[in-house]
């Protein structure tokens, strides 16, 4: 069967401006039916990896542990991290769960290394085997272990590419609150320009008009999703970003129609 892996971003199933965490009922509900809908029928393998939307973002910016442990109070900021990460994992698997899906919880930090910020050595053994059952492996980005400043963010953009390149997936689906990548910031412009492609020819051109995203996020924005998929989309794998946002669209990603933004080498 063909793996498939989904990144569903923090802005799309948490309210990302909260200062508090919150989660967005209203989109989990509709895209765990969305996955429903076709998971079955497809006869697919699914890892699906979710950001962290108020439930990380603001309190890793606050503390600054993604930059490193450097006193007593960021380790309680780094366990809290963990914990409320746990909580929101739980609440996204329970309602997969609902609709049918073998949706399994999985603390993606507790078998990564990490080093300088880059995920460098993961234990997929597990992971492997949920697959093999049928099973649909839920992991998160979270603040991980670092060998060398005892915290860093394992993001679930660095997530998603590493699996997808480990275990030969057939494609990535980055589904985020904006339509794919836009010649502007489509949140400030409304005629910004969709780029419905990126691909060898484009890829210098289009790396220079892209920017962070518009909410809180230690994680690189949306350069920094497009330069980790890029590496694994070299090797073959093609991925597509998506707006989440919309009715259906995770549903057309998975039938392989071509919403969004297309990113292929």
């Amino acid at each position: 069967m063909e793996l498939i892996i989904l990144k569903i971003g923090g802005s799309v199933i948490t309210d990302k401006f909260s200062k508090k965490p919150g989660v967005n009922f209203e989109n989990l509900k509709r895209i765990s039916k969305e996955i429903a809908s076709v998971y079955d029928s497809r006869k697919m393998s699914l890892i699906l990896i979710h950001g962290a939307g108020s439930f990380g973002h603001v309190i890793v910016k606050k503390t600054g542990i993604d930059k490193g442990i450097k006193n007593k109070k960021q380790l309680n900021a780094f366990a809290e991290t963990q914990r409320l990460q746990n909580k929101l994992n739980c609440i996204i698997t329970k309602e997969l769960i609902k609709k049918g899906l073998p949706a399994f919880p999985f603390q993606a930090s507790s078998g990564a290394v990490m080093k300088r910020g880059r995920l460098i050595k993961m234990d997929l053994s597990v992971i492997k085997g949920l697959l093999k059952l049928n099973m649909i492996p839920v992991l998160y980005g979270v603040p991980a272990y670092d060998i060398k400043q005892g915290c860093s963010i394992l993001s679930g953009d660095q997530i998603a590419p590493y699996l997808a390149e480990k275990l030969k997936a057939k494609k990535i689906i980055m589904a985020s609150d904006v339509d794919g990548i836009f010649a502007a910031d489509p949140k400030k412009d409304k005629n910004a320009k969709q780029i419905k492609e990126i691909n060898r020819k484009n890829f210098n051109e289009v790396k220079k008009i892209l920017g962070g995203s518009a909410s809180i996020d230690v994680t690189g924005g949306m350069l920094g999703k497009v330069l980790e998929l890029i590496r694994t989309v070299k090797k073959g794998i093609p991925a597509q970003i998506i707006d989440a946002i919309k009715k259906d669209n995770i549903k057309k990603a998975f039938l392989g129609k071509g919403v969004g933004t297309i990113i292929k080498w």
